[in-house]
């Protein structure tokens, strides 16, 4: 009976959490345009960054540009790196009803 009084609780702090995974690129399949318009902020091992690429809560890790490099199809030269991440909306969402 405790139980039930928590549970919308859960859904509703659920339902204004980002993606466990959360791509700025265009062409990744983990790409939500609507998403990074809200802006995210991430913590990486305890410290705000705001260069990461791409993130993965579950699996620990950022990947974030190796300063202006590019490859020959001149996408960014990224690093991989594993830590502690948290992630956050910036912005709430916006009500569409209106």
């Amino acid at each position: 009976m405790t139980e039930t009084p928590e549970t919308p609780q859960v859904e509703a702090v659920q339902g204004d959490t980002p993606p466990d995974r959360l791509s700025t690129n265009y062409r990744s399949p983990f790409f939500q345009q609507d998403l990074l318009e809200r802006g995210i902020g991430i913590r990486f091992k305890g410290a705000q960054r705001h260069d990461v690429e791409e993130y993965c809560i579950s699996e620990g890790w950022i990947r974030v540009a190796l300063g202006k490099k590019v490859d020959r199809h001149g996408n960014p030269l990224t690093l991989k790196l594993s830590g502690d991440v948290e992630a956050w909306f910036e912005r709430p969402a916006a009500d569409k009803a209106d």
